[in-house]
């Protein structure tokens, strides 16, 4: 493989010293304009407190901008591997379901499977659906579609299902135990979420890679999001498309031999897994202590310390997932992220890690407390006036004319756009690009994807504020203590009331009147900056409601709605002839729940 592909030794150390560079310098450059703005009225204590905010801030926005331009300026490749080569080892496909709906899940299998018939490979490849189901009826309806699924598919002694009776570790310990039990037989796993599709060309040229590499441990593919409704759904599914691979392209080049690891659609060798990847309950209590809730990276990182490759191969395709339909969805699941990776505050310093894993993890952590400095800059700068003196005109006695020290306001301007490039320049230089390339066809042309790009800004914009009160609640949330368990993600229809904005949100307004009231009074000269924070915050109910509707607009459009893939095209035909087969009834309440999975659609 070209080391453009993945860098290695020298080349991977300067270019992880560029990355980081730019971003310090990038914060460092903030962090001066902000001084001296403040030394228009004197430097005060908080003006230094504020700029060490904008730096921290800043270094953080920069450095996803960085991974970014890497992104934009260097191309995936594939590795050289014999594709017509015969696959010599065994291999499980992992589906672990949590009070999933059946048919839905094991409709996916049936479409995989078929996938995997359609290449002609008669590699030696089972399925293995792993239940952690805790609904005794929706345990008999996965009894029974399961059946189904062996006879239509011709499954016997290929397709398994076993239900755990004690749910302990949730999914780490779901596939644990299945590992410990069966691992031996199989030479490479396939883990998979409850709602991942994968093509069988896909899964075939993964095999082939691991395969084709003896020290690769873990191959991670970048899922793209399917089949979303709502306009937030658009939304987040645009961005995994259109802007994901680039900076998936930009982490590829950073990462080493210490790649990610997302959760689910990703190959690992079992042999690998089993003698690295165990995962021992933290001492204590949650939030902090307990099962690791965020395992994916610490099994990524295990697996790197016993010198195995951990890899990203971002030029694969095929591979699908699902995402949260409305703002609620996705502040629960981010809920359960911002725990465990908080939790890794308690693994970071564990012997034998390899520096990159334990720069993964403070990334993690930092992702979620990054708020808190805008938060803290935000509160700071509106206190800033109860602290400053009253400003001294006539500084010099006996001097009959005023002084008046130099506005230092485009400095303040400054530092403003600066910030803002961070975060729209990168998709604007994704969207030029894509249009030089020809890549904006798929996604309905130049000027569609030029103004999807434009959008999902405004979107993403609007959203951002509310977002971030979540993020922020969470951590406050498990600093304070609070264990946010497992809850369930909803799929499916995901429309909610203004009524249910309202519930969900009343305290995001809450905070975002008074913030805007406290600005008014202390400090308004910076009401008008806070306008795009504060405004958002009150309309948080509207934004959850208007969110979460269907989207009927062309834009936003990504290649899967174009052309359907044909994974997903068996799957539609096979779900629909199951859901006629095996109605629902109508007294099951079935919650559906992802596993952990993330990717950078979400980051």
């Amino acid at each position: 493989m070209g080391w453009l592909a993945h860098p290695r030794g020298a080349v991977l150390i300067a270019l992880r010293m560029l990355a980081l560079g730019l971003s310090a310098l990038a914060g460092f450059g903030a962090f001066v304009l902000f001084l001296q703005f403040g030394q228009a009225d004197g430097l005060q204590t908080l003006d230094v407190v504020r700029a060490v905010l904008i730096l921290i801030s800043t270094l953080w926005l920069a450095w996803g901008a960085v991974q970014a331009l890497i992104g934009l300026t260097t191309s995936p490749s594939a590795p050289r591997i014999n594709p017509s080569a015969p696959i010599k080892g065994t291999t499980v496909v992992l589906v672990p379901v949590y009070n999933e709906d059946p048919v839905s899940t094991f409709s996916r299998v049936a479409a995989m499977d078929a996938s995997l018939a359609a290449t002609g490979e008669t590699a030696n490849i089972h399925f293995a659906i792993l239940s952690d189901t805790r609904n005794d009826e929706i345990a008999a309806r996965e009894t029974l579609i399961f059946a189904h699924l062996v006879e239509e598919r011709d499954g016997i002694g290929r397709f398994f299902y076993r239900r755990r009776t004690n749910n302990v570790g949730k999914k780490a310990g779901n596939i644990e135990d299945f590992i410990t039990r069966s691992g031996a037989a199989y030479d490479y796993a396939l883990i998979l979420d409850a709602d991942s599709l994968m093509e069988g060309e896909t899964i075939l040229q993964m095999i082939r890679r691991i395969e084709a590499e003896p020290t690769l441990g873990l191959l991670q593919t970048l899922p793209r999001v399917i089949r979303a409704r709502s306009r937030f759904a658009r939304a987040m599914q645009f961005s995994a498309s259109f802007f994901s691979p680039v900076f998936a392209r930009g982490l590829a080049m950073l990462q080493g031999r210490t790649g990610p690891f997302w959760g689910h659609n990703a190959i690992v060798r079992t042999r690998a897994f089993a003698e690295s990847c165990g995962l021992p309950a933290l001492r204590g209590t949650p939030p902090f202590g307990g099962h690791v809730m965020s395992h994916d990276y610490v099994e990524a990182a295990l697996l790197a310390r016993k010198g195995w490759l951990v890899r990203l191969d971002d030029d694969l395709e095929g591979s699908f997932e699902e995402g949260p339909e409305n703002i609620v969805d996705h502040a629960k699941r981010d809920r359960r992220w911002c725990q465990g990776n908080l939790q890794h505050a308690r693994i970071i310093g564990a012997p034998g890690l390899r520096g990159w894993s334990r720069f993964v993890f403070a990334q993690g952590i930092m992702a979620y407390i990054a708020p808190l400095f805008w938060l803290g800059f935000l509160a700071a700068s509106i206190a800033a006036p109860l602290f400053v003196p009253p400003p001294d005109y006539f500084p010099e006695p006996y001097w009959p004319f005023p002084y008046f020290p130099p506005s230092e306001a485009s400095k303040a301007i400054g530092l403003a756009i600066g910030i803002f490039g961070l975060l729209l320049v990168p998709k604007l230089l994704i969207a030029a690009r894509a249009a030089l390339l020809g890549h904006a066809r798929e996604f309905g042309g130049t000027a569609i994807a030029f103004a999807s790009t434009v959008a999902e800004l405004a979107f993403s914009s609007l959203t951002a504020p509310v977002l971030l009160a979540y993020a922020t609640r969470s951590v406050f949330q498990v600093m304070m203590g609070r264990d946010g368990g497992w809850p369930t993600n909803n799929r499916g229809d995901g429309r909610l009331s203004l009524t249910e904005g309202f519930v969900a949100s009343w305290w995001i307004v809450s905070i975002g009147a008074a913030g805007l009231v406290l600005t008014y009074f202390l400090a308004p000269g910076l009401l008008f900056w806070l306008l795009p924070v504060g405004l958002p915050m009150l309309a948080a109910p509207w934004l959850i409601s208007w969110s979460s509707q269907p989207a009927h607009s062309n834009l936003m459009r990504v290649p899967s709605e174009t052309t359907v893939p044909p994974v997903v095209a068996l799957h539609d035909r096979i779900l629909t002839r199951w859901d006629n087969a095996f109605p629902a009834p109508d007294d099951a309440r079935v919650e559906p729940t992802s596993a952990s999975g993330r990717s950078p659609a979400n980051a």
